[in-house]
């Protein structure tokens, strides 16, 4: 079954139970929210494959996305508005039935229920939820500020915890939310953060040799435009 959602492309990746905050001034925008909040319906967000966020009716959207459910609203003058926003469902989309004034398409929700083993899954997030921790506490060391993030029981929402919350290229970030099995994706992550570990204690090293403050590099080791050619062996090219 199929159902017509309103969609925002966006420069980002939105997991189910992140939070997304948005400042809404695009006409075309301002008129989805007001119609999401007239109706109390949620819209979909999908990472932009091509095109711009803003004024481009032909933006093209990576097919797999999450639902944004509208939880705290702003409103700013000229119609603009302040949302904050929590992921909800990921859909597919399946056909883009309208372009103005803002996307909308024809998408099927994807099924988070599936058969996890257990035995094999429990062992798995505790793998991942060591070395997340070890993460995110270098992550505040590193940045000065607080990074820490609660790393939830239910092994599905703790991947999509994981995969919201590592410094990676936004196009590894939509390959890890396309993922249809949590165990796999557990696998992934815990693959990243074992190669991220080190590079960031380096990064860490090295900043406290330095004398003085200087310029650091993006986190998440490599560039993230150069992270795909190091990170897609780990993903199907389906």
């Amino acid at each position: 079954m199929t159902h017509r959602l309103r969609l925002f492309p966006l420069n980002t990746v939105l997991f189910p139970g992140a939070t997304l905050n948005l400042h809404v001034f695009e006409p075309r925008y301002k008129q989805m929210i007001a119609e999401c909040l007239d109706e109390g319906e949620a819209f979909g967000v999908c990472l932009i494959r091509e095109g711009n966020e803003a004024g481009d009716p032909d933006v093209d959207p990576h097919e797999i996305g999450t639902t944004a459910e509208i939880g705290e609203v702003m409103p700013l003058p000229f119609g603009r508005y302040f949302v904050s926003t929590t992921g909800k469902r990921r859909f597919r989309v399946c056909e883009i039935v309208s372009r103005e004034p803002y996307l909308i398409g024809e998408v099927e929700y994807l099924d988070e229920e599936q058969r996890i083993e257990r035995r094999i899954v429990e062992p798995l997030c505790e793998r991942v939820r060591g070395a997340f921790e070890e993460y995110t506490q270098l992550l505040s060391a590193y940045s000065g500020s607080n990074a820490a993030v609660s790393f939830p029981a239910n092994a599905s929402e703790a991947s999509y915890v994981v995969g919201g919350a590592l410094q990676v290229a936004d196009l590894v970030k939509q390959r890890l939310l396309e993922i249809a099995d949590t165990e796999q994706r557990l696998k992934i992550e815990l693959e990243f953060l074992r190669r991220l570990l080190p590079q960031l204690r380096s990064r860490i090293e090295r900043e406290r040799a330095k004398p003085a403050p200087e310029h650091c590099e993006p986190l998440g080791g490599e560039a993230r435009s150069q992270q795909e050619r190091y990170y897609g062996k780990f993903f199907s090219l389906n």
